[in-house]
């Protein structure tokens, strides 16, 4: 049988088949993404799941003239594969290659860009709006969005807005109840029941309530039904909503039953679906150090509570959920009802751990400064994926978390450079800390092996040497004293260079830096977030306002938004990995 797929570079090339031959197209479009995906990895689930509708979408809609946005972006890869990607898609999320989400520079059928979830229906409307201004009626807007992602505040805001509106607006409800995690919360439930209760689908349907022509639940496989009621759509005028039930990991058996390792299951057999074990790292990940020690944490201290918004897996909080289901809390994606909750929990005497990743925590700024810092309430907020995060590129790489939070009152700013840092600052945090506390770790394993210490409780504001040279001090915050030290450890003579891990951001240990700005004749600070606003702005504001004049050398991450790829990779190309430090340091010296 010839094969359909070959032959399509573009929708244009789609809408030559016959309707009857897309079933045949669907079931390729499945195949060319477990063979890409099996071996060189990326987000499997989410994207098999929504085959047969992406293909209707770009079948019946004009795209890019009608402009198709997708929400989180884990399900566009067929999108990518369908609207001229499809000779590159193995460079999918590689270094130098296309991105693993829709971005805009990327291709004119990526209407938005996306990464954080909850986005599409916002955009959509503000396209469909902006076409009416511009007398372009009929022009389609579509938003694609799954049932984790609609249960967010910022869905809700859109919907009450488009609910009123005249916008040609179309919202596809993707439900497969799971993200990343399986959806949890009212609006999951009550999706639960419109699937099997038809009478509750037609009359008592919330979306109805909101002025939506709301259709479904239809099989999202069954592509003659999708097809003809996407169909039926375009015609019908204002904000309309289809609720589409899908299976995500459709197609590979493995991925229909283990959704949440399948949502990004590494590299796996194409045939057979199975896992290909990675070989096994001596070294623990950042997020199970987290995860472990809050459950050990908790046990000797009832006060203690988890929460996290949708990362129970990514945040390792799962561990806690499992000992104590009554005291950690998936709100769903949800950043700035968690970070309030956690507000509302610490004014009561509870002691929150509010486990965040640091790109989502941009989302509930508001929240940190307006409910938390400003009445000081002591919340620990566990900032998981600090720095380079690799493959999920700049939407994903924790970067800003250090400038954004260094100008809010009251916090404290810790990172810790290895696990029993992490360990002992999670134990300090909980001995009746008085202010909200921010602790920042990345992504991946640390670099000891024996982390399970006997806690010791840190001092707040309290650095530490770790090298003493006479000429350099060379000062690092967070894990990148790994690269500094082997950096270090790379030169002939380092006899001049002295080393500092100061652990705190805010508050400085300034009697550790007037010892080091007196006894050195440069500075070097080295930190894994952006330049701009952060670690080193802060050292070189201590400088100006104590009158020191000595030079001031600030590494990092430049103004800039990085690429994806591998992290190794990706520091050495700016300059943050141990050689490109040491001969920064070769040349100084």
């Amino acid at each position: 049988m010839k094969n359909l797929l070959d032959n399509i570079s573009n929708p244009s090339d789609l809408r030559k088949l016959n309707r009857e031959q897309l079933p045949q197209l669907a079931k390729e479009l499945r195949d060319f993404i477990i063979d890409i995906v099996s071996t060189k990895q990326g987000h499997l689930g989410a994207s098999l799941g929504v085959v047969e509708l992406t293909i209707a979408l770009h079948y019946l809609f004009d795209t890019p003239n009608d402009l198709l946005v997708w929400d989180v972006g884990h399900q566009a890869y067929g999108h990518k594969i369908l609207t001229g990607r499809k000779d590159i898609f193995h460079t999918n999320r590689q270094f130098g290659g296309i991105a693993g989400f829709p971005s805009k520079k990327e291709s004119e059928y990526d209407a938005f860009g996306v990464g954080h979830s909850s986005t599409s229906i916002s955009a959509a409307l503000g396209m469909a709006i902006a076409s009416n201004l511009k007398g372009k009626t009929e022009k389609q807007h579509i938003a694609v969005i799954g049932d984790a992602s609609i249960a967010s505040g910022m869905a809700f805001e859109a919907l009450n807005h488009a609910g009123v509106s005249n916008a040609n607006l179309l919202i596809i409800l993707n439900d497969n109840a799971i993200g990343i995690d399986p959806s949890v919360g009212a609006l999951k439930e009550y999706l639960t029941k419109v699937k099997t209760n038809k009478r509750l689908a037609a009359q008592n349907n919330i979306i109805k309530a909101l002025n939506f022509d709301y259709s479904g639940p239809i099989d999202g496989h069954n592509l003659p039904k999708v097809i003809s009621e996407l169909e039926r759509l375009k015609s019908v005028k204002g904000p309309k909503f289809l609720h589409v039930i899908t299976t995500k990991g459709k197609g590979l058996r493995q991925a229909e039953e283990d959704q949440v390792t399948y949502h990004a299951p590494g590299k796996f057999d194409k045939t057979s679906g199975e896992r290909i074990k990675k070989e096994g790292s001596l070294f623990t990940k950042y997020q199970d150090v987290f995860g472990k020690t809050i459950v050990e944490l908790a046990e000797q201290n009832d006060k203690i509570v988890g929460i996290t918004p949708a990362m129970l897996t990514g945040s390792s909080l799962k561990f806690m959920l499992q000992k104590f289901p009554k005291r950690a809390f998936d709100v769903g994606i949800a950043e700035q009802h968690a970070v309030t909750l956690a507000a509302g929990m610490a004014t009561q005497g509870l002691i929150p751990f509010c486990n965040i990743y640091a790109t989502f925590l941009q989302r509930a700024y508001d929240q940190v400064i307006h409910d938390v810092a400003l009445q000081n309430l002591p919340v620990i907020f566990c900032i998981d994926r600090a720095g380079l995060v690799g493959e999920d590129g700049p939407t994903h790489h924790g970067v800003f978390d250090i400038a954004y939070l260094r100008c809010i009152p009251n916090i404290i700013i810790f990172a810790p450079s290895n696990e029993i840092e992490l360990r002992n600052i999670l134990y300090s945090a909980q001995l009746g800390l008085k202010n909200p506390i921010a602790i920042r770790y990345p992504r991946g394993t640390g670099s000891i092996i024996d982390w399970e210490q006997p806690y010791e409780k840190i001092e707040i504001g309290k650095g530490v040497p770790l090298k003493k040279g006479t000429k350099i001090a060379v000062l690092s915050i967070g894990t990148v004293a790994k690269n500094v030290s082997e950096a270090i450890d790379l030169m002939e003579n380092s006899s001049e260079i002295s080393h500092f891990d100061m652990r705190f951001v805010k508050p400085l240990d300034e009697k550790l830096l007037h010892q080091i700005f007196e006894k050195h004749q440069m500075i070097i600070t080295v930190e894994d977030g952006t330049v701009k606003g952060g670690f080193g702005s802060a050292i070189l504001e201590f400088s100006a306002i104590k009158n020191y004049h000595i030079p001031i050398k600030v590494l990092g991450i430049p103004d800039g938004f990085i690429a994806h790829g591998n992290i190794v990779k990706l520091q050495e190309k700016i300059g943050l990995d141990a050689f490109s430090l040491s001969e920064i340091l070769k040349n100084l010296v």
